[in-house]
Formats: C-alpha cells, sequence, structure tokens
C-alpha cells in the first residue's frame, strides 16, 4: 500500500504504532495478478500551513470501488498495487450513520467531529461527512436504464461475465411498470439485444441477460455510443437516465486513447444521460479506466468482485446508484487560526484549485439519494488541548 495508507491505516483498528513490524508483512507483491493491470497515478496530498493555505477544496466521490479491489487482493494474500488504494474510497465504503435531512427541499446535511489521531498523539482527525436524503425505491422517478456489456473474450470466466449477469439480474427485479430496461453489447462490433423494455417484464430481461457469451476483442468506443444513442431515443423528461457499463475495463481495439475515451463521455453527459461503471476481473482489469469514465459521465464506479457485493451496489444501495440528488458538488474547508497545520487524507486525484470552488463550469461529484460523503483531515492544534476534546 502507499505510505498515507501505512499510517492511516491503524486509524481502523487503534492498535498499530509507526515503527512496530508490519502486520501485513506476511503478503506477497502483488506481480502475479497485476502485471496487466492499469491504475492512476496517485500523489499524496501534503501538509499546509494555515497561515500560508487556509482553504481545502476538493470534489467530492462517492465511488466505493477501490475498497472491494483492494479487498480481492488481500483475499488472495497479495498486497494490492501502490495506486489501487485510494484511501477515501476505502473510508466511504462504510455507513457512519449520520442523520440525514427529513425533508427533500434540504439535499444533504453535514455533520462534523473531531478527534485525537491514533498514530500521532500530537495530531487530530477532523472527520466532515455529507448525508444525503434518502429516497425509498417507491420514490424513485421513472428510470431509463441501458446495460452496456462486455462480452468480449476477456470477459469469458465466472467471475467476469457470470457475475455481471448475476447482478444485473439482481438489479432488474427491482424495476417497476414505468421503468424501461435496454441492452447494448459490444465485442469486436456492438449491436442491441433488448429493445426498451417495461421493468415489469423481468422474465424477457432476465433472458436477455442469460443468453450473453463471451468472445471476439473488445472495442468498447463502439459500444458507448450505441448505448447513449439508445439511452437518447429513450430518454425520460425529469426521470432517471443512465448507462450501466459493465466490463473489466480491457478496451483492444476501435478508440483505445484514455484521453479521447473520456472526452467522448465528457460530451455525451450534456445530454443528461449519466454513466455508472461497473468493474469485474482480474489479471487484466483496467480500474484506471473504470473511476475516471465514471467521474467524466456524472455517474459512480463500483468494484464487483462478490455476489455479496453486487447484491450491496445493485440492491441494497440502488436508489443511490441511480438517483442523483446533487450535482457538481464541492467542499471547501477553511481553517481558523486555532490550526497550526492540516493534510487532507486521500482524493488525491479530486483536489480543486480554490478559485474553483464557485466556478459552475467545473466538473465535479455527484451524491446520490442515501449516499454519504466522508473526509478526514489529520490536523495540528496550537494548542495541544482544544476545546471539548480530552488528552
Amino acid at each position: 500500500p502507499r505510505q498515507t495508507l501505512q499510517a492511516d491505516r491503524s486509524f481502523a483498528s487503534g492498535k498499530i504504532q509507526l515503527g512496530q513490524a508490519d502486520p501485513l508483512a506476511h503478503l506477497r507483491p502483488g506481480a502475479e495478478f497485476t502485471h496487466r493491470e492499469r491504475y492512476g497515478k496517485l500523489n499524496d496530498n501534503l501538509v499546509k500551513r494555515v497561515s500560508e493555505t487556509p482553504l481545502s477544496t476538493f470534489s467530492i466521490d462517492v465511488d466505493t470501488g477501490a475498497y472491494a479491489n483492494v479487498r480481492r487482493f488481500l483475499n488472495a494474500g497479495q498486497l494490492p498495487p501502490h495506486d489501487a488504494v485510494r484511501i477515501e474510497e476505502l473510508i466511504n465504503y462504510f455507513s457512519y450513520h449520520y442523520e440525514r435531512p427529513e425533508e427533500r427541499a434540504t439535499p444533504f446535511s453535514i455533520n462534523t467531529q473531531l478527534a485525537r489521531s491514533p498514530w500521532n498523539e500530537n495530531t487530530h482527525l477532523l472527520q466532515v461527512g455529507i448525508a444525503g436524503y434518502e429516497l425509498e425505491a417507491s420514490e424513485l422517478p421513472r428510470t431509463n436504464l441501458v446495460f452496456l456489456i462486455d462480452v468480449s473474450g476477456s470477459m469469458n470466466h465466472s467471475g467476469k461475465l457470470g457475475l455481471l449477469k448475476h447482478g444485473l439480474t439482481r438489479l432488474t427485479e427491482q424495476m417497476r411498470p414505468q421503468d424501461r430496461v435496454s441492452i447494448v453489447v459490444y465485442a469486436s462490433a456492438s449491436g442491441v439485444v433488448l429493445e426498451p423494455t417495461s421493468g415489469d417484464q423481468k422474465a424477457r430481461i432476465a433472458a436477455a441477460l442469460d443468453q450473453l457469451r463471451a468472445g471476439g476483442s473488445t472495442n468498447g468506443a463502439a459500444g458507448i455510443r450505441l448505448a447513449y444513442e439508445v439511452a437518447r431515443r429513450g430518454f425520460v423528461e425529469g426521470g432517471v437516465n443512465r448507462i450501466v457499463l459493465a466490463t473489466d475495463g480491457d478496451f483492444n481495439v476501435g478508440m483505445t486513447s484514455f484521453d479521447a475515451l473520456k472526452q467522448l463521455v465528457e460530451r455525451e453527459r450534456e445530454t443528461g444521460v449519466s454513466l455508472t461503471t461497473l468493474g469485474f476481473g482480474v489479471g487484466n482489469y483496467n480500474e484506471h479506466l473504470m473511476e475516471q469514465l465514471a467521474n467524466a459521465g456524472n455517474g459512480n464506479y463500483a468494484y464487483i468482485d462478490s455476489e455479496r457485493e453486487a447484491h450491496k451496489v445493485l440492491v441494497e444501495q440502488m436508489a443511490g446508484t441511480l438517483a442523483t440528488i446533487a450535482k457538481d458538488v464541492k467542499v471547501q474547508v477553511e481553517f481558523g487560526p486555532r490550526v497550526e497545520s492540516y493534510r487532507l487524507i486521500g482524493y488525491e486525484n479530486r483536489r480543486l484549485a480554490n478559485r474553483d470552488f464557485a466556478n459552475d463550469s467545473k466538473d465535479a461529484g455527484e451524491i446520490g439519494a442515501g449516499h454519504s460523503v466522508v473526509a478526514l483531515y489529520e490536523v495540528t492544534l496550537k494548542q495541544l488541548i482544544a476545546e471539548g476534546v480530552e488528552r
């Protein structure tokens, strides 16, 4: 794991002290699984002096894919790659039971707590939590879903296509008569397997998923274009219009440039159709692409490593996965004179310039119904004991 995690992981147990023997030393390096896996480069956040930089600004992130992906490595007895560990996604995987707004007119509540750091007696942890208004499934607006499914040869594994079909079948079981589901597939070429179908036609949708077989190369860009076209044809004004891209991210023919794919999704999001990405598989997994496409597509990203994770993301958290209650949400924290310095833990690829906090043209993250977002700061106070905090 990254150096930051080596210190920050003590937060979870409160027992690990720097200088002690590493309790993960028995784990093997992850080369066996990661020789073709791709992760975005992360640079740790630096400590900032309040006298020089009193403001900290970042885009919120409700993704949790890094947690499930890291868990996959640890369960296999291997250390995850250095840049697979996005700490904010590990923190945000869990529920903190914040009080939520009681009415939809208030989209989210803000919660803060301060406690002593478990790894440094001279610093404290500031927790900033945002909790979104929770919608019941019956309150969801009409939904226009397009499943965009990778059926290339790299998906020919029970832990990929088999798990994918299981998860999406569970999701369709939650659909209502007023909802619509379409299925687009891609490999060497792309095509429409299921035209927009009422959500109460569950057997028909399940049958269309069950017949899918893997083979061929991966022209992901062609599939993305076709999925947006299908989504526009079935567009629901005032409803949820979303593509759910399920793949290992191994795009190897057609448009394969990371920047070009991201720009394609950025252009298409202007149509009002959002993009959620679900990652599957090991060995050739392109996590960097999956996380960034979801970010560009005003959606969220999850990694599915088990049937239990599929149930969590696609059934238990369905409302938050599909329905957005706040768009382009940015957080700006201003530290007062009692704080000497601070360090934002995680969010390395979500940092924003302070001037962009009020810039509506600057894209930021979205909050889904019932989602919560947590940020931790390690702060050094000018007085060792702050008001209301015991030594």
